[in-house]
């Protein structure tokens, strides 16, 4: 370093000496050494000479901080002691303490830095965490689910979406919701975009959509998304089909009202014929007697529509008493047609029966097989015109281990349209209502009770005008028997 202020002093003088004597070979001739005798100008020469002193000292100092410089950097590359080091001039102690205070501040500051993007790194990864468990929880809903953002683009979608709108929910991502949906349900489109446009955070509709060719009623809650900014940038629509409850309600409804219906009949003529009594509109003995028979007709009937109810309520809810043990069908068989046998000869009526089988056991609840039996021969007499016939034949199949009886009569038949209905609570045929009286419950009984409680099977057959077959199928005993049971109770 002292080698370069030695050179930077003799530069500086050959130098300027050069100046000045280049100066003065010239300044004979200048107009400058014409003016120079004049003593006015001796100042401005002083001048230019203070001015030349000032130029050598300021590069004397540049050389003089370039070489601290230049020591700081060869003492950081040596990495010595500091307390080997020479003593630091003021001016380079203010450097490295800046250059400390600088390095500290900028270290706190990469702390800092690095502390908020771990923070941002488990934030991120919790946010993906929640968005698999939200999405986890949407594909499993059995309810169909349909995300979108503002533009109605689709964000997310369930599989119960895709099946219910026909799209494959796995790469329909970020496709416009009306190219997705068919025409056919842009009721639902229409619900989106309004809910969206009203900007009410939760709107509810029962709303009619096709699925598998056939009408479903949907409970259909839309939702919309706002951002921090409380705008709107998505909706939420989550579609419940409640076809089924529809259906039950209506079921329900129907029911109260068959059944108040039902009641109202014998109700209104006992009360009718039992105030005429009491009136004394009865003058003979004949007349009473008439009104007697009418009213302990409507009870009865009032009473068998009441059992009925009652019967198919405990079949339903599986608390009926069950008590089966081996019977012969073809007892029950001439056992019932003992009971209804006026009843056909007052109508002119031919019941046929055949032969008895020499097994025909079945493991079943005597009581409630006798009424399937009752029921069918009533039914089928009730509809079989005067001068008819009724017949009743029993099968068995040894090797399929089942026993069937069937039921044909010449009656009016059934319209085909109409057969699917008829073992329906309270359904009755309508061309067939002028030809008997009925509460549309005992088929729908026998139905229950062979199909329900002892897992056999009802058919039927029918021509209008020509006559309808019934027949119903139960396991033979034999198999039973190999694993005797007590009494038990329906437990389905």
């Amino acid at each position: 370093m002292k080698f370069a202020r030695q050179a930077y002093a003799i530069v500086t003088t050959v130098v300027v000496c050069s100046l000045l004597a280049a100066t003065l070979a010239g300044w004979k001739d200048s107009p400058v050494a014409a003016a120079a005798s004049k003593w006015y100008d001796v100042p401005l020469l002083i001048a230019y000479c203070i001015a030349a002193m000032g130029v050598i000292w300021l590069g004397w100092h540049c050389v003089r901080l370039a070489g601290a410089v230049t020591s700081i950097a060869k003492w950081l590359k040596q990495d010595q002691p500091v307390n080997n080091r020479p003593k630091l001039s003021a001016i380079t102690k203010e450097l490295t303490r800046a250059i400390d205070d600088r390095v500290k501040e900028y270290s706190g500051t990469i702390d800092r830095l690095q502390n908020e993007v771990k923070d941002l790194q488990l934030q991120i990864q919790l946010s993906h965490r929640q968005k698999r468990n939200t999405e986890a929880i949407i594909y499993s809903l059995r309810d169909a689910v349909i995300v979108i953002d503002e533009l109605d683009r689709l964000l997310m979608a369930n599989e119960a979406a895709g099946r219910l709108f026909d799209f494959d929910y796995k790469n329909a991502q970020h496709k416009p919701i009306g190219e997705l949906v068919d025409k056919s349900k842009s009721v639902f489109i229409d619900f989106l975009r309004q809910s969206r446009r009203s900007k009410i955070e939760a709107t509810r509709r029962e709303i009619q959509l096709a699925q598998d060719a056939r009408p479903r009623t949907f409970d259909c809650i839309v939702s919309c998304v706002y951002d921090q900014r409380q705008e709107i940038c998505g909706v939420v629509a989550v579609l419940h089909d409640i076809t089924r409850e529809k259906e039950i309600s209506q079921m329900k409804n129907d029911f109260v009202s068959h059944v108040s219906h039902e009641l109202k009949t014998p109700l209104a003529s006992i009360t009718a014929y039992s105030e005429m009594l009491a009136d004394g509109e009865a003058d003979d003995e004949k007349t009473r007697k008439q009104f007697y028979s009418i009213i302990q007709n409507q009870a009865k009937r009032l009473n068998r529509l009441i059992e009925d109810i009652l019967n198919i309520s405990r079949i339903e809810s599986g608390l009926i008493k069950v008590e089966k043990k081996p019977v012969s069908l073809t007892i029950l068989i001439e056992e019932q047609l003992q009971m209804i046998k006026g009843y056909a000869e007052e109508k002119n009526i031919n019941v046929i029966t055949q032969k008895p089988i020499v097994y025909d056991q079945v493991y079943a609840d005597r009581d409630m097989i006798s009424q399937v039996i009752v029921n069918l021969l009533s039914n089928a007499i009730k509809y079989t015109p005067s001068g008819g016939s009724v017949s009743v034949e029993t099968a068995v199949d040894e090797t399929a281990g089942i026993a069937r009886v069937t039921v044909n009569d010449t009656g009016v038949g059934i319209p085909p349209d109409e057969i699917g209905h008829i073992f329906d609570k309270f359904y009755r045929v309508d061309a067939n209502k002028k030809q008997a009286k009925g509460t549309g419950l005992g088929l729908n009984l026998v139905k229950q009770i062979v199909e329900k409680v002892h897992d056999g099977r009802v058919f039927v057959s029918s021509q209008p005008g020509v006559g309808s077959t019934f027949s119903f199928e139960l396991p033979l005993a034999t198999a039973q028997m190999r694993e005797p049971q007590s009494t038990q109770s329906l437990q389905r």
